[in-house]
């Protein structure tokens, strides 16, 4: 059956420690692996505009041995005149996997329904589970073990991040808060997989409103920009909304004196987080980024390995 990476937990908690794994390997050794040698394609399609991925996947898959084909779904007919479905019954007689970019999480769903070869979510509305791979490998090297950390995000608990954050941080053992406003809770499905995702695991899933108790003792601080993209009518409302979930230098005092601070980036410098923070001696945010690059190769490799396709 071909393995597809949707969302966070399309992987177990032990296939999530794998892969981690394998980027650390990968990490050490960028050119150990080749399982894209020939060149085989993989087709890495954007329908957001994109630094960090477009850059990483690009350079991740020519690591890998293979050849990335970038496209637009501007230049494309995926969206207009064709349906994900026919789209990917096309490009699967072509490539090794797909890699989309998108807005709605009901189009990765139906490209992947049948498809032969793996789709993975470069990003969507609901999810950004490639990004939560990067971060938790960021952790693992600052931090060691997941298991048993507290992880806390502030800002839009209703986004892809911090639902990505919910069900990869519970699938790892962590614990995890997300401080934001009643009206921005997080989606109450997710949060309900992540439960269960937790209580296998030990770790858990706490919804908070106050900035201070959810700052306190934590291991890791966390935010992400505030006015995603497909969100810019709402910029003045969020701004006023989310305005007393800025991470500040007084924020990271009440965490742990080692705690670290990520995001994912782009970043509203003075907005979602000071600039002293996120240029301050706690903020690993460029092994951050760095780290997509590694944990995505990971992923290929791994999910390429479940389709017989090795090194």
């Amino acid at each position: 059956m071909t393995r597809h990476f949707l969302r966070d937990d399309d992987i177990t908690p032990a296939e999530q420690a794998e892969i981690l794994d394998l980027a650390v390997t990968l990490k050490a050794d960028r050119w150990v692996q080749k399982p894209l040698a020939g060149p085989q394609t993989v087709a890495v399609i954007f329908d957001k505009s994109s630094t960090r991925t477009r850059v990483s996947f690009a350079v991740g898959i020519a690591d890998l041995g293979g050849s990335p084909l970038i496209i637009s779904t501007a230049n494309s007919q995926l969206g207009g005149k064709e349906t994900p479905a026919d789209t990917a019954r096309v490009l699967e007689r072509q490539v090794a996997a797909i890699v989309w970019r998108t807005y709605a999480q009901a189009g990765l769903e139906e490209m992947a329904q049948g498809t032969r070869v793996p789709v993975v979510n470069a990003l969507s509305d609901d999810f950004h589970p490639c990004q939560l791979l990067a971060d938790l490998l960021t952790i693992k090297e600052h931090k060691g073990e997941l298991a048993g950390l507290t992880l806390s995000f502030f800002g839009d608990g209703r986004s892809n991040m911090a639902h990505s954050y919910a069900l990869a941080g519970a699938m790892a053992g962590m614990h995890v808060r997300i401080a934001s406003p009643i009206d921005y809770a997080p989606r109450e499905d997710i949060v309900a997989d992540a439960d269960r995702a937790a209580a296998a695991t030990g770790g858990s899933v706490t919804l908070m409103t106050d900035v201070n108790e959810a700052a306190a003792g934590a291991d890791i601080i966390v935010t992400d920009t505030w006015v995603s993209m497909g969100k810019e009518e709402e910029k003045l409302a969020r701004l006023r909304d989310l305005g007393a979930y800025k991470v500040t230098q007084e924020v990271m005092s009440q965490a742990k004196d080692d705690a670290i601070f990520i995001h994912c980036l782009p970043a509203d410098r003075g907005y979602e987080v000071d600039a002293e923070v996120i240029d301050g001696p706690q903020s690993v945010i460029w092994d951050e980024a760095e780290n997509r690059l590694h944990a995505q190769k990971a992923l290929l490799v791994w999910l390429l390995s479940k389709q017989g396709v090795s090194a």
